[in-house]
């Protein structure tokens, strides 16, 4: 099964749908045309194979990237092209232990 998600002016994400493994190849047409939905439809993959990561309602699909970007999580968080993600202003510990981001002090928390 393949999927592929529907992206609005602002390449937003708005859904994503399971389009048949024999449709995979022409799946922007096969989701706007054949079954009548229109809109544009992207591809993504559960396997992260393809555009960085899965698409996800709300994630912007970045065309320069080829990547589906999550929502920015914090203000103060700055984004990584290498990565196409979101990195914290200071590393998260490595300790094995549960740690949680702290907006208002801007660090790292002991769960």
């Amino acid at each position: 099964m393949a999927h592929f998600a529907e992206i609005d002016e602002n390449n937003i994400v708005l859904r994503v749908l399971v389009v048949p493994d024999e449709e995979e190849n022409r799946g922007q047409e096969y989701l706007a045309d054949d079954c009548g939905l229109g809109g544009t439809w992207i591809q993504t993959s559960y396997s992260s194979r393809i555009r960085k990561r899965y698409a996800g309602v709300g994630y912007k699909y970045d065309e320069n990237l080829d990547a589906f970007i999550k929502p920015k999580p914090y203000d103060s968080w700055i984004f990584d092209e290498n990565s196409a993600d979101w990195k914290s202003p200071t590393p998260k510990p490595d300790a094995g232990i549960d740690w949680y981001w702290d907006e208002d002090s801007k660090t790292w928390l002991l769960s």
